[in-house]
């Protein structure tokens, strides 16, 4: 028994087929984003080994094609037999295919191997509106359907294929799905891209007859860009990559869909092209630069400092017309909050990977308790506050104990940065307006306001952002993911502990 027969009985899921070997038949696209060059990318991203036979050439960028040419069917089968007698291939992915003669091609190439998995997306209109099939072959097109597993048309394409005008909406969209599937006895992918709205639901439409049919929608939001050049190209070749591991198309559509989502939403960040740009297929696996996880989580930050630049709790701290209850109130909570900051930062030394790390943050936890004693104790020792906890102190550190107890070292670190950082700006800014007032002497929070020119806790908040932007570098992307997410969160509450001395004082 050959490995294609194998597979064939036995789901590779089963076999345990950890790279799938996945060939790609299709046009090639000289810039890069459709066609074998996207198929190559996208089996690559989902963790496979791509190869690719090529049916036609094209000349064409992101404005459009401006020529097809379609080699000889002899050297098509030539590369084809090639591979197959060498390889052992576990899916197929059927991208353009020119003119019936090809076809034909592939369908003989087809019955004679029959790959475990095949994905046929009927290339026949590019997203630019070129053709890109000869009118003379859609039947021959019709004619290959029943031999693919998955079938996966944009919406002019699958009305091209009916012979009946593009749907409008969701529903008969799925309707013609469905009479598709009917006709091939096979599943159908119906895609929600050409449609308007704000969502974008993909559905696989399985057969078992006409009597009986079973329709699996997956919802998702529709990105906002220009740049979605080759993304059916891209999420059939995925599909077909991710279906020799799982068996299960559902499974395959609910792991790929939200890698193409992503890879859309940074295509912007690969600046290719004047027109319709490509997808950034491998988005996951990006190289940060110094710095750029850094300034990313800066841009998260922006919108809550502005927001606690207005409130009245920092404009009477600035002006010196803060009423010493609601001060009393935000220091006694403070000296709350570093206690249980000072554990987290503790953490953090105790998951740190280097001792430099392990050091800073010993030594900033250690600091919390020290500043808590010294400044806060002894300005409160005078006066009157109260020693319970408040709500969004309590929050505020039940968010930081949180991360630190589930988090990985990078997730923890991002939730930290915020009281270093946030708190740095607002006080060079509150310091700086101080100064520029004259430092009256008179001013009721003088010697608070004077910390903040602290140039060693500047330093340590430099730091502490180096080593959260050196952490994400090497972090996974769902753990920048949960970065952001913590950070945030923080971000949120540090606002939420400058605005709680005017609810609860």
């Amino acid at each position: 028994m050959t490995s294609s027969s194998y597979s064939s009985v036995y789901p590779l899921a089963v076999c345990g087929r950890e790279t799938p070997r996945v060939l790609s038949i299709a046009g090639s696209d000289p810039s890069g984003g459709a066609g074998i060059q996207a198929d190559l990318k996208s089996i690559a991203a989902q963790g496979g080994y791509g190869m690719a036979a090529i049916t036609a050439l094209t000349a064409q960028n992101t404005l459009g094609v401006s020529a097809v040419h379609v080699p000889p069917v002899e050297f098509l089968r030539q590369q084809l037999e090639s591979i197959s007698t060498d390889i052992a291939i576990d899916a197929v992915k059927i991208g353009m295919l020119g003119d019936a003669a090809v076809i034909d091609e592939v369908r003989s190439w087809l019955e004679s191997v029959r790959p475990g998995v095949v994905v046929l997306d009927p290339v026949m209109v590019a997203t630019s509106g070129d053709r890109l099939l000869r009118g003379s072959a859609e039947q021959a097109l019709r004619a290959l359907l029943p031999l693919a597993d998955l079938i996966t048309p944009n919406l002019p394409e699958l009305a091209m294929l009916l012979g009946e005008p593009e749907a409008a909406d969701w529903d008969s969209a799925l309707n013609q799905g469905k009479r598709l599937a009917a006709e091939c006895g096979t599943t159908v992918l119906v895609k929600g891209g050409h449609l308007a709205g704000a969502e974008c639901p993909d559905a696989l439409v399985n057969t078992s007859g006409l009597l009986r049919q079973d329709v699996i929608e997956v919802a998702g939001p529709r990105v906002e860009t220009k740049n979605s050049h080759g993304t059916g190209c891209s999420l059939s070749s995925a599909l077909a990559t991710v279906q020799a591991r799982t068996g299960d198309w559902e499974a395959s559509l609910r792991e790929v869909k939200p890698w193409l989502l992503q890879a859309l939403l940074h295509s912007d960040s690969l600046d290719v092209g004047q027109g319709n740009g490509p997808v950034h297929h491998f988005h996951h696996h990006q190289v940060l630069r110094p710095g750029q996880f850094a300034a990313a989580l800066w841009k998260e930050a922006a919108p809550e400092l502005e927001a606690i630049y207005k409130l009245s709790f920092i404009d009477g701290l600035q002006s010196g017309d803060l009423p010493e209850a609601a001060f009393n109130y935000y220091l006694a909570q403070d000296a709350l909050y570093l206690n249980g900051y000072s554990r987290v930062l503790a953490r953090a030394g105790a998951l740190a990977p280097t001792e430099e790390e392990q050091l800073f943050w010993a030594k900033a936890s250690q600091q919390c308790l020290e500043v808590e004693s010294e400044l806060h104790r002894n300005w409160l020792s005078t006066r009157e506050a109260s020693s319970v906890t408040g709500p969004v102190t309590k929050s505020y550190v039940d968010h930081l104990l949180a991360s630190s107890a589930t988090g990985s070292y990078s997730v923890v670190l991002a939730a930290i940065l915020p009281c270093y950082w946030l708190y740095a700006e607002v006080g060079q800014r509150l310091h700086a307006s101080f100064v520029e007032a004259g430092s009256p002497a008179a001013h009721p929070y003088a010697d608070w306001l004077r910390t903040y020119a602290d140039e060693e806790f500047a330093a340590a908040t430099r730091n502490a952002i180096n080593f959260t932007d050196a952490a994400a570098a090497a972090a996974s992307e769902g753990e920048r993911v949960s970065m952001v997410e913590a950070f945030a969160q923080s971000c949120r509450y540090e606002t939420a502990f400058f605005d709680a001395p005017r609810l609860f004082a």
